[in-house]
C-alpha cells in the first residue's frame, strides 16, 4: 500500500523579553535561557509545544508573545 504522506506544519510563538531578570529567583532567570532570551527586547521564535507554553507561564511577567504563526 502506499504511504500516505502527512504534511504537519509546526505552530510557532515569537516570544519577546520586556522585564530583566535581576532580582527575580533564579529559576525564572534559568527559565529564560532555557527559552533563548536574556536580554529586553531580545526575540525568539520557538515551536508551539505545551512545554515552552508552561515556561513561558511561569514567567508570564516577565514576557510576551509577540505573535503566534502557523
Amino acid at each position: 500500500m502506499a504511504e500516505k504522506k502527512t504534511k504537519t506544519e509546526k505552530k510557532m510563538l515569537t516570544v519577546r523579553q520586556v522585564k530583566s531578570a535581576a532580582r527575580r529567583p533564579a529559576v525564572q532567570a534559568a527559565t529564560l535561557r532555557g527559552l533563548g532570551l536574556g536580554k529586553i527586547r531580545r526575540e525568539k521564535t520557538l515551536e508551539d509545544t505545551p512545554s515552552v507554553r508552561g515556561m513561558i507561564r511561569s514567567i508570564q511577567h516577565l514576557v510576551e508573545v509577540v505573535e503566534e504563526k502557523k
